[in-house]
């Protein structure tokens, strides 16, 4: 038995869902968003509820019981509120703009690397930080990766892009472990 599955998604004010054809649509104030129904699981919609329920007792669908119904609940909390990712650059002379749509990043290469911002995504700058937002949660959080991955931060000074709140361990440098084999 899925924890996650057993639990009704409760619908909130604004937020309409409509089950058709193997594919849910969930609509609100942030957007539109369309979940194919995972194979051998059921959705219904009773009392403004949605109930998602295992088709069987083979173990696939015990597993997509309990994704089918988070990935759910990730949609109505997206097109009900959205998410929100957060990036911070540290550097010197590292910084971000927005020219459009284009996110242009300065990063420590020899030509400024530009991003386009995908279809769904909201991307703002603010000083160091970069500010991802979107209705869905599997787009903002790739998109924020994809944007890390460009310069990701380097172990020695903690230079790069890096999440809100991450910590970095840093290395010790070669004056360091010098210093200390020397007074040995």
């Amino acid at each position: 038995m899925s924890k996650v599955g057993k639990k009704p998604i409760v619908i909130p004010q604004g937020v309409t869902v409509q089950i058709k054809d193997n594919l849910v649509e969930v609509k609100g104030k942030e957007g539109t968003l369309m979940l194919p129904v995972l194979p051998h699981t059921q959705i219904e919609l009773k009392d403004n509820q949605i109930i998602v329920t295992a088709a069987g007792e083979e173990k696939q669908s015990r597993a997509n019981w309990g994704t089918m119904r988070a990935l759910t609940q990730n949609a109505v909390n997206g097109v009900n509120s959205g998410f929100i990712k957060e990036l911070e650059i540290q550097g010197v002379g590292y910084r971000a703009t927005m020219e459009g749509s284009v996110l242009i990043l300065n990063v420590g290469f020899t030509h400024p690397i530009k991003f386009p911002t995908p279809e769904g995504i909201k991307i703002a700058v603010e000083k160091n930080f970069i500010k991802i937002s979107g209705a869905n949660k599997n787009l903002v959080g790739q998109t924020a990766a994809k944007i890390r991955t460009i310069k990701k931060p380097e172990p020695y000074q903690g230079k790069g892009i890096r999440y809100k709140g991450e910590v970095v361990k840093l290395k010790a440098g070669k004056k360091v472990a010098g210093a200390t084999a020397a007074a040995a």
